[in-house]
């Protein structure tokens, strides 16, 4: 494997340019070429958005579909074509990066590719950096503190049952909610009749054209919902801990 290139995983954003390590900073403009997603439908990679201002030669980029289809089979298939990809630029000497949108590791599918890049090429010198979530950036955005003291806090996927996220809310003191979509309504709806709709923010494309910021969810609209949406869920009113 002496002759195989490097690869790295850089989380970037989500939302403001420049929310990127120094290492892995260092790291990008010490690469031969930078994958990065664009989703479907999308004319401009938000990753790429992340990364404005920073320096980095236009040549080495190379923009891929981001596969979103909830068929495992589906997704399989194309991160085994991509990591056939980027193995063969890695085979023949170059230092390949790849970008995500937040952390590299939580809820990526940064996870898919690196897992089949070790198959094919064992041994593969690597190194993931770690990234700024979005739930983190929500927080920030909105001076919304993400756990003091002892509380307990559960980072999941929307269900799809109501009655299920309920029992979630009631379990833990804070319950942070991702890959809302098209159930963002439904959540409303569902915390609304808990009375704790005060409690909750939600952020999406923090720093993007279209931001949305909203420190209390009783006046947010569903129709609010879409891509790199987070909702932060406080099950009681925040302790006052200052005085």
């Amino acid at each position: 494997m002496s002759q195989c290139g490097r690869f790295f995983g850089v989380g970037v954003g989500p939302g403001p340019a420049g929310l990127v390590p120094v290492a892995a900073l260092e790291a990008l403009r010490g690469v031969d070429l930078i994958y990065l997603p664009r989703a479907r439908g999308s004319e401009v990679s938000v990753a790429r958005q992340c990364l404005a201002g920073l320096g980095l030669a236009d040549d080495r980029f190379r923009e891929i579909e981001f596969e979103m289809d909830p068929d495992r089979r589906v997704l399989a298939t194309h991160y085994a074509a991509l990591a056939a990809t980027v193995a063969g630029e890695l085979q023949q000497g170059r230092d390949v990066a790849y970008l995500t949108i937040g952390d590299s590791m939580t809820y990526s599918t940064y996870g898919y590719l690196l897992a089949a890049l070790r198959e094919r090429l064992p041994g593969l010198e690597h190194r993931t950096f770690p990234g700024v979530t979005s739930f983190a950036a929500t927080a920030s955005a909105l001076s919304w503190p993400l756990g003091e003291g002892k509380e307990r806090i559960l980072i999941l996927p929307c269900p799809d049952d109501m009655a299920a996220l309920r029992a979630d809310i009631d379990s833990h003191d804070i319950v942070v909610l991702m890959k809302i979509g098209a159930r963002l309504g439904a959540v409303l709806d569902l915390l609304d009749d808990m009375g704790i709709a005060r409690h909750c923010a939600f952020a999406r494309r923090i720093g993007l054209p279209g931001e949305v910021l909203c420190d209390d969810v009783s006046r947010l609209d569903a129709s609010a919902s879409g891509y790199l949406a987070t909702l932060l869920i406080r099950r009681e009113a925040r302790e006052r801990r200052h005085a």
